[in-house]
């Protein structure tokens, strides 16, 4: 059984999310939002980005869309600098400019890291990629990994509903590429193109920004997504897409992806869902709840693709022959646990890679949650994470292995 400071925690949190679906109930009848089309949240506790490498990673926040709130954070291990032959401190004082205190230096070549991009939980509605929570789960993810994360910040219901957050995750991997056409244009087309000191790229129709920590340091041709709760429904959506494009991404390419604890629902509950409708964390009347907030009033459907992934429908669906590698982590006092089960044996079926991570004594985020994070069974999930993500993005091929 879980412990009881699980218990007590659970109990807390259940009666301050509940407020919090009542206040956004209340809120998206009469909402007052601010120009990014976002109300406001007393969320969870906001880690402040840090450029310095003084635990292994470095992080940044860039605000992706002019028209939304769309951000990301990137989380720039120290590794990235084992190749360029000079330490962190080394950088001069007059680079400690517009990104964040380093920039990486124009003339040498630096290490490449597969990227991880990471779509952080809260039913839709909480949640920032910026929390506390999700800040120490990232770095984590990326000393593990030894791969840069990019934490999304896409947009939150009720004030944007399905596909807003949908949209927010193609958007950012659109993003991802285009940053990595704009750097091999800064490396290849520099004779004909005005390239000032701040990396951006002038011709005769404007000028766009290059991100110097993804120039200099992502290989974005090793993608993996990593979706946590409603974050990994979009994880997987996101996949579906990428895998669908297909070259249209170059040089994006989306090696695999992790679900932890997906936020799926149905019509037709599981047995999980009726022995453990009332377990630990989220309860099931609680992300039902969550679900009305996200999808729009008149699509309401707890069998919506967005919700159910086993439910196939012609005109709405994708065929899973569009799903990448698919690791799906569950916890054993989760409600959610059985259609997450079913949707990764239903990819085996179809001969997708997608083991299966059950953890014993577990709940509904034990991973990723504040309180657990420092957790053996935390630590010890992200490691089996990164032993299975190496598989994929490893330069030297599948050496790793279940």
């Amino acid at each position: 059984m879980p412990s009881l400071t699980v218990k007590l925690y659970s109990v807390i949190f259940k009666f301050l999310f509940k407020r919090r679906l009542q206040t956004l109930l209340q809120q998206s009848k009469t909402p007052v939002k601010s120009s990014y089309g976002v109300v406001s949240r007393t969320d969870e506790p906001i880690a402040a980005a840090n450029p310095v490498f003084s635990d292994g990673v470095a992080t940044k926040d860039i605000h992706i869309d002019p028209l939304t709130s769309l951000s990301v954070r990137i989380f720039l291990p120290d590794t990235a600098l084992s190749l360029t032959g000079r330490k962190v401190n080394d950088f001069p004082v007059e680079q400690a400019g517009s990104y964040g205190g380093y920039l990486p230096p124009a003339d040498r070549n630096c290490r490449k890291l597969p990227v991880i991009l990471q779509f952080h939980g809260g039913g839709f509605v909480s949640g920032s990629n910026d929390s506390v929570a999700n800040d120490l789960f990232c770095r984590r993810i990326a000393k593990m990994c030894d791969a840069i994360v990019v934490a999304v910040g896409y947009r939150l219901a009720p004030e944007n509903r399905f596909p807003a957050a949908f949209e927010d995750g193609v958007k950012v991997l659109n993003w991802l590429g285009k940053q990595a056409n704009l750097a091999e244009c800064r490396k290849l087309l520099g004779k004909s193109y005005s390239i000032n000191h701040s990396w951006e790229i002038v011709d005769n129709f404007g000028a766009s920004m290059v991100e110097p920590w993804l120039a200099s340091h992502a290989d974005p041709s090793r993608c993996v997504l990593l979706g946590v709760s409603s974050g990994a429904n979009i994880a997987n959506y996101v996949a579906r897409k990428a895998v669908e494009a297909g070259k249209l991404l170059d040089p994006v390419r989306v090696v695999a992806q992790v679900l932890m604890y997906p936020f799926f629902i149905g019509n037709i509950p599981t047995h999980s869902e009726i022995k453990l409708a009332n377990s630990y964390v989220y309860d099931k009347s609680m992300a039902v709840h969550a679900w009305k907030l996200f999808l729009p009033e008149e699509e309401f459907d707890l069998d919506h693709p967005a919700a159910n992934p086993l439910i196939v429908i012609p005109e709405r669906g994708i065929p899973s022959k569009f799903v990448p590698p698919t690791l799906t982590v569950v916890a054993e006092h989760d409600w959610m646990r059985d259609r997450a089960i079913s949707y990764s044996e239903e990819l085996r079926k179809i001969n997708v890679d997608a083991p299966l991570l059950d953890y014993h004594d577990a709940v509904h985020e034990f991973a990723t949650l504040d309180v657990l994070l420092k957790t053996p069974q935390a630590e010890a999930c992200a490691e089996d994470i990164a032993i299975w993500v190496k598989k994929y993005i490893s330069l030297r091929g599948h050496e790793f292995s279940y």
